[in-house]
C-alpha cells in the first residue's frame, strides 16, 4: 500500500527551508547595518556641517547689540543731549479678544497722546503695528498696568535734552529713527551718530540668553560734541529775551553772545521756544533758529562800518565835520533825519545815528571799496559755522550799483543780513581790526584772525561806539555799570514785496564790553516790537545789558570803570 507522505514533514525540506531563511534574515540585517552605517557616515562626516547649523539653529540666535549716541556737552561738561531708556508701545491685534474691558482703549490712548480711533483702525488690522514709539518709562508703564491683551512694549532708548527750550533751536532733535533732524543734532549726525552691533547667543526653551558665542559685527557707539556754548549764558539770555518779548510784545527775538578773541558763541537763543522733549511740539515757525537763519535789513549798525571803511582809506579822518540838515534830496529820493543835527562830527554821526551824515560818508568811498568791506566781514556769504539752514543774505554786486543804493546801503538799507553775520562783523572792533571767524564748537586755540582795518581805525571807531551808550547817545539803556560799553543801534522798517510795511520795525543793538578792553560782544534783535518805544536802544538795549551785567559777572571779568561812573 502506498503511503502519502506531507512535505513539512521532510526533515530534510525542513532543514533546508529554514536555511534559506536564515540567509534572508542575514542578508537583511546586514543591509541594515549597512544602511546605519552609511547614514551614520554622511551624518557624522559628509552631512556634519549641514546637520551642525541646522542644529545649531535650534538654539543659537542673532540679536542686535544697541549702543547709543553721542551726547552734546556744553563746554564744561555740561549734558545738552542724551539718551534715556523708553520703550515703544506695540498691538497685535490677533491677541486682541473680540470684547475689550470698556475704558481701557480710552486709558491707552490718553497715555499715549493718541486718538483712540487709531487704536480701533489698527486693532480692525490683521497685523501688527507699532502705537507710539520713544514712550517714556512711566507712560510705558501706566499703559502695561492696564493689562490690554495684545498691547506689547519693546525696549529702546530715546533722546533727552535737559536744558529744554532754553537751548532748543540750537541743538535741535532726532527723528523717530534716532539721526538728526535738525540743530546740531543734523550738522553732527555723522560723529553723533551710533551702529549697532550684531552677536550670537545661546537661548534655552523659554528664550533667556544662557550664553554669548561670537559677534556678527561690533557695536559702534556714536561720538560726543563738545559745543563752545556756556549754559549759564545761554539761560540768561533766553531770560532776557523772554522778557523782552512780553514787555514789547514783539514776535520774536534772538541774542548771540560771541567770545571776542576766539569766536567761540558763548550762547544763542531765541524766543519763542518749544520743548525738544515733546515729538508733538516738533513743528511750527518756533523750530527755526532765527538768529542763524533769518535776514533782515540791519539798519543804522552799518554805520560803524561805513564809518571805519572811510578812516581806513584816509577819506575822512576822526575830526571830520559832516553837515546835515534835517532831510536830504539824493537823485529823486529823499533821506531823513529823526532831527535836524546840523554840523556833525564823525563820532557824533554815529552817536546821534544820523543817516544823512552816514550817506555824505558813504558817498566819499568807491562803491567797490564798500562792497569789498561788505564782504570781507562776511555778509552776502553763508557763515562757516556748519549749521544747517545757515542764512546768506543779499549785498547786490557793486557795478549794478546806483548812487542812492550805496547811499542807502551806508545806514543799513538795501542789504540784508542775519545776527549771527552782524555778531561776526563786529569782531573786527574788538579785534585791532582782524575778523575773527565764530565757531559753534569748543576750540581748542585761538583762530587766526583775517585782518580787514587798521588798529589805528577800530580804536577810533571804539571810542565813538562808547558814545552811543553815554549821555547824547541812542543807547543809554544799554550801559552796563562797572564796565565800559560800546555799541551800535539799528531800527529799520520792516521790508514786504509791496515796500516797507507801516508800523512793522526790526530793533537791534550790537555792542562789546568791556570796549576798552573787550571780552565780548553780544548781537540782540527783537522783531516787531509793538509801541511807541520800539527803537533799537529802548527795546534791544536793555537785554545786552542784562546779559553783558551777568555774564561779566559768570566770566569773572574785572570791572574797569567805577560803577558810579558808568551808571550817570
Amino acid at each position: 500500500m502506498r503511503r502519502n507522505v506531507s512535505f513539512n514533514q521532510t526533515p530534510a525540506l525542513k532543514i533546508s527551508v529554514f536555511s534559506d531563511r536564515s540567509k534572508v534574515m542575514m542578508v537583511l540585517i546586514a543591509a541594515a547595518f549597512t544602511l546605519c552605517a552609511v547614514r551614520a557616515f554622511w551624518i557624522q562626516v559628509l552631512g556634519n556641517d549641514f546637520y551642525q547649523k541646522e542644529g545649531a539653529s535650534r538654539v543659537e540666535h542673532t540679536i542686535d547689540v544697541p549702543t547709543e549716541r553721542g551726547k552734546i556737552l556744553d563746554r564744561t561738561g555740561s549734558v545738552l543731549a542724551t539718551n534715556v531708556p523708553g520703550r515703544s508701545i506695540w498691538v497685535d491685534p490677533r491677541a486682541i479678544p473680540d470684547a475689550v474691558e470698556p475704558g481701557k482703549v480710552t486709558s491707552v490712548a490718553n497715555l499715549l497722546g493718541i486718538s483712540e480711533q487709531q487704536i480701533n483702525t489698527k486693532i480692525a488690522s490683521d497685523r501688527s503695528f507699532c502705537l507710539k514709539r520713544q514712550v517714556d518709562l512711566g507712560r510705558a508703564d501706566a499703559v502695561r498696568d492696564l493689562h490690554v491683551p495684545g498691547i506689547y512694549e519693546i525696549p529702546e532708548s530715546r533722546r533727552a535734552y535737559p536744558e529744554g527750550e532754553i537751548t532748543a533751536q540750537l541743538i535741535g532733535f532726532t527723528g523717530i529713527e534716532g539721526g538728526g533732524a535738525d540743530g546740531i543734532e543734523l550738522a553732527q549726525d555723522k560723529q553723533l551718530g551710533s551702529v549697532d552691533g550684531k552677536k550670537v547667543v545661546v537661548r534655552d526653551r523659554v528664550g533667556h540668553i544662557v550664553k554669548e558665542l561670537r559677534y556678527v559685527s561690533s557695536p559702534h557707539p556714536g561720538a560726543d560734541v563738545r559745543l563752545a556754548l556756556d549754559r549759564r549764558i545761554q539761560y540768561i539770555a533766553f531770560k532776557a529775551l523772554r522778557s523782552a518779548v512780553t514787555k514789547s510784545n514783539a514776535e520774536s527775538a534772538s541774542a548771540i553772545v560771541v567770545d571776542s578773541q576766539t569766536g567761540e558763541v558763548l550762547a544763542l537763543a531765541n524766543y519763542p521756544s518749544y520743548n525738544p522733549n515733546d515729538r508733538s511740539a516738533l513743528h511750527g515757525p518756533s523750530l527755526r533758529n532765527r538768529a542763524v537763519t533769518d535776514v533782515f535789513e540791519p539798519g543804522s549798525i552799518m554805520k560803524p562800518i561805513t564809518i571805519a571803511t572811510a578812516l581806513d582809506r584816509g577819506r575822512i579822518t576822526p575830526n571830520s565835520l559832516v553837515e546835515t540838515n534835517r532831510t536830504l534830496s539824493l537823485d529823486g529820493v529823499t533821506i531823513t533825519d529823526d532831527a535836524n543835527f546840523g554840523t556833525l562830527s564823525v563820532a557824533g554821526v554815529i552817536q546821534k545815528s544820523s543817516n544823512i551824515g552816514a550817506t555824505m560818508i558813504g558817498l566819499k568811498v568807491k562803491p567797490e571799496e564798500m562792497w569789498g568791506t561788505y564782504t570781507a566781514l562776511g555778509f552776502g556769504r553763508a557763515p562757516e559755522i556748519r549749521f544747517p539752514g545757515a542764512g546768506v543774505g543779499i549785498v547786490r554786486p557793486w557795478r549794478k550799483w546806483h548812487r542812492i543804493e550805496q547811499a542807502t546801503m551806508s545806514y543799513g538799507y538795501g542789504m540784508s543780513v542775519s545776527l549771527i553775520q552782524l555778531a561776526q562783523a563786529y569782531t573786527v572792533f574788538s579785534n585791532n581790526g582782524s575778523l575773527i571767524p565764530l565757531s559753534l564748537y569748543k576750540l581748542d586755540a585761538p583762530p587766526t584772525g583775517r585782518k580787514i582795518f587798521t588798529q589805528r581805525t577800530t580804536d577810533e571807531v571804539r571810542k565813538m561806539l562808547e558814545k552811543v551808550v553815554a549821555a547824547g547817545g541812542t543807547a543809554r539803556q544799554a550801559a552796563v555799570p562797572g564796565y565800559s560799553v560800546g555799541g551800535k543801534t539799528g531800527t529799520a522798517y520792516i521790508a514786504t514785496r509791496h515796500g516797507y510795511e507801516k508800523n512793522a520795525y526790526r530793533a537791534s543793538f550790537v555792542g562789546i564790553v568791556p570796549v576798552r578792553h573787550p571780552r565780548l560782544v553780544i548781537a540782540v534783535s527783537v522783531n516787531r516790537p509793538q509801541g511807541a518805544r520800539h527803537y533799537g536802544g529802548d527795546v534791544s538795549g536793555p537785554v545786552f545789558a542784562e546779559i553783558a551785567q551777568a555774564a561779566m559777572h559768570a566770566l569773572n571779568v574785572e570791572p574797569d570803570e567805577p560803577v558810579a561812573r558808568s551808571a550817570r
